[in-house]
C-alpha cells in the first residue's frame, strides 16, 4: 500500500524517473495559514545536488499544490493534492540494470511480488519517493509548532565517526536545557569521511537521531497503537533504514532496573503535569507519551549501488558483472536527516488530529 496514517493520511504516487512525484494529504485541519516560504526551505533541505556529499541529481524539489488550499494560503480541510516534478533524470544510465538484479536492492523482490519493475532509477523503490514525505512533513511541522511541539534531527554517525551516546545528557539530566546538535569539528570529520569513501567508489552507513519536544502526556495507546511502535513503523519505512531504538534503546538489555528507574519529581500543585528525574524511557511509557522529550535514533545501511564493478546475476539467473552507472548518495543518512524529521512530524500530527 502507499498510504501512511490513520486520521491524517498521506497517499503518494510517482516513480523516480517518471514526470513527477506527488501525494494527497487527507485530514489536515482547516483554517490553517501556511507559510510557503518556510515550507519550501524545509523541503529544500532534502534536495539532491547540493553538495559532493549527496547524489549529483539536481532537482528543484519545489512542490506545486493543486487542491485543498485557498488562494490566500489557508487550508480548506479538503484533500491537499501536490506534485513535485522530476526534471533531471538520466534514464539511459540504467539500461544495463534492466537485465540485472542488483545486490541489496529490491530488484528481485519486486519481480517476485509484482512480476514487473521499473528499473529506471529504481522506480518506486527509489529514495526519490521520500520527497513526498518531506512535503507533507513540512506542513505537519508548521501545524505542530503552533501547538508548541518542535522536532529536531541530526546526523549523529557516519561509519566509525560518531557523536557517541548523543542523548546521554537528556537521559540523566532531563531538566537541563538540551539542544540536539553535533559539534562542528565532528560534523567536518563526518563530511570528510563521506568524501573519502565516495572517492573510492564505495558507500558508508550512518545514523540519524531525532528529538520531539513539547509533546504532552497521553499521546498513544497501550496496545496496537503505541507511540513508539508507530514511530518505528514510520522510520523503518524509510529507504535503507536498518534499525530503530528509542530511549535507552539496546543498552537497556544489559542495564539493571535500579539503574534506569525514571522516578517522578514531587508536584507542588495538584493536577499539574508530572516530570521525572531521568528520562531513560525516552518520553514514552506503556506506549503513551509521559510529557518528557521523546527521542530516538535510526540506523541506515550503506547505499547498495557502488561506483565499482559488482558481481551479480542477470534476470535469467546467469552470472554477470554489473558496471557502475547513475548518480547515487554515497551516504543515505546525510539526506535521511530531513526524512526522519518529516516522518516523525506526520506520526505525531496523526495522533493529535
Amino acid at each position: 500500500m502507499n498510504t501512511f496514517g490513520k486520521n491524517l493520511t498521506l497517499t503518494t504516487f510517482g516513480e523516480s524517473h517518471g514526470p513527477a512525484m506527488g501525494g494527497i494529504i487527507d485530514g489536515f485541519p482547516a483554517g490553517y495559514k501556511i507559510d510557503f516560504d518556510k515550507l519550501y526551505k524545509e523541503v529544500a533541505k532534502r534536495r539532491p545536488g547540493q553538495s559532493v556529499l549527496v547524489t549529483a541529481r539536481n532537482e528543484t524539489d519545489k512542490p506545486e499544490f493543486l487542491s485543498g488550499i485557498s488562494p490566500e494560503g489557508i487550508t480548506l480541510g479538503t484533500p491537499i493534492g501536490f506534485i513535485v516534478r522530476n526534471s533531471d533524470h538520466h534514464s539511459a544510465d540504467y539500461d544495463e540494470m534492466a537485465k540485472a538484479f542488483r545486490p541489496n536492492h529490491a530488484d528481485y523482490t519486486y519481480i517476485a511480488r509484482y512480476g514487473i519493475r521499473d528499473h529506471r532509477g529504481g522506480g518506486r523503490q527509489s529514495a526519490r519517493e521520500t520527497v513526498n514525505w518531506v512535503v507533507a512533513g513540512a506542513l505537519a511541522l508548521q501545524w505542530l509548532e503552533q501547538k508548541g511541539i518542535s522536532i529536531e534531527s541530526v546526523l549523529s554517525q557516519v561509519g566509525p565517526i560518531t557523536a557517541g551516546d548523543i542523548f546521554d545528557g537528556l537521559m540523566t539530566e532531563p531538566q537541563r536545557p538540551f539542544r540536539l546538535e553535533v559539534n562542528p569539528d565532528l560534523r567536518l570529520a563526518m563530511e570528510e569521511f563521506v568524501k573519502e569513501t565516495k572517492s573510492k567508489g564505495d558507500s558508508i552507513g550512518g545514523r540519524v537521531s531525532c528529538m520531539i519536544s513539547g509533546l504532552p502526556a497521553g499521546i498513544g495507546s497501550p496496545v496496537a497503537e503505541k507511540l513508539h511502535s508507530r514511530l518505528a513503523a514510520a522510520m523503518m519505512s524509510i529507504n535503507a533504514a536498518k534499525g530503530f531504538e528509542y530511549g535507552l534503546g539496546f543498552r537497556a538489555s544489559y542495564a539493571t532496573g535500579s539503574e534506569t528507574a525514571d522516578t517522578f519529581i514531587p508536584s507542588e500543585n495538584p493536577g499539574e503535569p508530572l516530570t521525572t528525574s531521568t528520562n531513560y524511557s525516552g518520553g514514552i511509557q506503556g506506549g503513551i507519551s509521559n510529557g518528557m522529550p521523546v527521542f530516538f535514533s535510526v540506523a541506515f545501511k550503506p547505499t547498495p549501488t557502488l561506483m565499482k564493478p559488482l558481481k551479480t546475476v542477470d534476470t535469467s539467473g546467469k552470472e554477470m558483472i554489473l558496471n557502475p552507472a547513475g548518480r547515487h548518495d554515497p551516504c543515505v543518512a546525510v539526506r535521511a536527516v530531513h526524512v526522519v524529521k518529516a516522518m516523525a512530524a506526520l506520526v505525531v500530527a496523526d495522533f493529535l488530529v
